[in-house]
């Protein structure tokens, strides 16, 4: 399904992020580039320029403004002193750290049935924000772990580097279960200097847990993004009759009866979720709740805000 993101109206962008239609692409360089292209056109047509990774616009030189950012191609052309606005001129090295455990398989049976999984929208994201870190010529690498890392792509910043990312990303499933602390203590090998940690999981085990293990990924003072993914079903169970849930990474099962546990479900869901976000925060650790039946914008967005705040 071919996207000519230039020509669309600004109404019609939103649409290039829906993961729904997205998952119809079945080609991932297609993809990051419809999802990068589409939120780049948004980007340079909202208020947002200070956070514009490519040249934006000229303006006039004022006093007090850094002269070195001084266009002088442009002065020698014109006798006129410009500055060049919000061009990306420090390069990062960018480690994209997906969860491939079994419980980000999950899609809700009770969904449409166009809807993607966890784990196909986590690989939606990855192979974006690839797309999206290279176009700013970023070294980047790719780390998948369930129980332990089970694939990986050092980062780079040569040529072929998203092929190799995108080829990985493509032939990925979801494995066995989580285990944060062997995994991600693992990847702090692969952390060669200082960069930009993105980690993306559906985190299902308990927060303290969790976090202790992911702090480690600060280490050498990497600035760290959390993307946190849940399926609308688990965000809102709605279900009007008895079922049996079953853990897909320990096929333990228990019978439910909604209408008595379903509130007890949405506040223990809503603990556990500014948990995360508390710890994060005291921790200064950027953390997104993603649904993954919404546009990937607030994750590009978020990305473009970490990678700013790296550079000072």
């Amino acid at each position: 399904m071919p996207v000519d993101v230039h020509t669309t109206r600004p109404t019609d962008l939103q649409r290039f992020l829906d993961p729904r239609i997205l998952g119809r692409l079945s080609n991932l360089s297609l993809l990051a580039k419809t999802v990068v292209e589409g939120f780049l056109i948004g980007l340079h047509r909202s208020p947002y320029f200070g956070v514009s990774i490519d040249f934006a616009e000229y303006r006039p030189y004022a006093p007090g403004d850094d002269p070195r950012s001084i266009d002088w191609n442009v002065y020698a052309r014109s006798d006129r002193h410009y500055l060049k606005k919000y061009h990306g001129e420090t390069n990062a090295e960018v480690h994209i750290v997906l969860d491939s455990s079994a419980s980000m398989g999950y899609r809700s049976p009770l969904g449409p049935k166009d809807a993607v999984s966890k784990f196909e929208y986590g690989c939606f994201l990855a192979a974006s924000l690839a797309y999206f870190a290279i176009h700013q010529r970023d070294s980047v690498g790719l780390l998948l772990f369930d129980t332990d890392i089970t694939d990986k792509v050092p980062a780079r910043a040569r040529r072929g580097q998203l092929s190799r990312i995108l080829h990985v990303l493509d032939r990925a499933s979801p494995g066995r279960a989580t285990d944060f602390s062997v995994s991600l203590t693992n990847v702090v090998e692969f952390l060669n200097r200082r960069g930009i940690v993105i980690l993306i999981s559906d985190f299902y085990e308990a927060p303290a847990k969790v976090m202790k293990a992911v702090r480690a990924l600060q280490f050498g003072g990497n600035d760290l993004i959390v993307f946190h993914l849940l399926d609308p079903a688990e965000l809102e169970l709605r279900v009007d009759q008895p079922l049996i849930l079953e853990d897909v990474e320990t096929t333990e099962r228990m019978e439910i009866i909604p209408e008595v546990i379903a509130q007890q479900y949405r506040d223990l869901l809503q603990e556990h979720i500014r948990a995360l976000q508390h710890e994060c925060r005291t921790s200064r650790i950027d953390y997104t709740m993603l649904d993954t039946s919404r546009p990937l914008d607030h994750a590009l967005f978020a990305y473009l805000l970490a990678r700013q705040k790296s550079k000072r």
